[in-house]
């Protein structure tokens, strides 16, 4: 299956909506029961995560009828689901909120975001700014932009390669297991700085947009990273595995490092992990 531009304007009208509707109405004015606990410390799922999902599947359902639908929350519900992002002719990964710790937090750094998988490859990306009302997209081979609420569109690149001293990155170290979780922290002043927006979204935004030299990711589950790494591809970067393989949003690896070049990402993972 093709997925055209015109279906990307689709998906991208969907999560756009999805925000309008159902996020950005409970940001800030969330109550103490509409916030709960999943799994892990600091992993959270509110009311307007729930709704959001709810929405973007009804609407996907019936924009792509039969295409298999992985949401965030389903999958929590149910794991199972993520065994259809191999084989589907056309599925969609969806996280209805990117960086909810945030969202209930009150602090408006969050995405809204969703990938397109085609036989198993990523095929498009959107990540939506619900508080700027802007999208970053991306079309495998068509390259990657941001898209404003007014029309206004300009493309992404990512930024030039320089000395590592120099670099900036975002680093979710804490999700590393042992002992790379305790040295990690350690090797980040070979770089000018390393910081944490607690919202992958945002950082592939940030970087595919050049604000910042590389990305560092240790658990890598699909909603949080299938959009990001096809658009930071598609603005120019090298996004793989620390392993050296590439990306498949169909498998749950540890670790990812995207940089500029492929140089550059083995003079970074070098300082990290040698």
């Amino acid at each position: 299956m093709i997925f055209t531009r015109q279906d990307h304007d689709r998906l991208h009208a969907i999560l756009s909506e999805a925000a309008r509707r159902e996020v950005m109405p409970r940001f800030r004015r969330l109550a103490d029961g509409d916030i709960r606990a999943k799994q892990a410390p600091g992993d959270l799922v509110t009311e307007a995560d729930e709704a959001a999902e709810r929405f973007i599947c009804a609407e996907l359902a019936k924009a792509f009828p039969g295409a298999a639908l992985v949401g965030e929350e389903a999958v929590t519900k149910d794991p199972a689901l993520l065994g259809q992002l191999a084989d589907a002719d056309l599925a969609f990964v969806i996280d209805p909120i990117d960086g909810t710790l945030n969202y209930a937090s009150d602090l408006s750094l969050f995405a809204v975001m969703a990938a397109v998988i085609v036989k198993g490859e990523i095929a498009a990306a959107v990540i939506h700014d619900p508080v700027a009302d802007d999208s970053a997209m991306a079309l495998r081979g068509e390259g990657a932009w941001l898209r404003r609420a007014d029309g206004f569109s300009r493309d992404l690149r990512v930024a030039p390669a320089v000395p590592t001293r120099h670099m900036n990155g975002m680093a979710s170290w804490q999700y590393f297991p042992e002992p790379m979780r305790g040295t990690l922290p350690g090797r980040f002043p070979a770089f000018l700085e390393v910081g944490s927006l607690r919202c992958c979204g945002q950082e592939y935004r940030l970087a595919a947009a050049g604000r910042c030299q590389f990305l560092l990711y240790g658990v890598l589950n699909p909603w949080d990273h299938a959009p990001g790494v096809l658009l930071y591809g598609e603005a120019g970067g090298h996004a793989r595995l620390l392993d050296g393989r590439r990306y498949s949003a169909t498998e749950r690896p540890a670790g990812l490092l995207c940089a500029p070049d492929a140089e550059s990402w083995k003079e970074i993972r070098r300082i990290l992990l040698d």
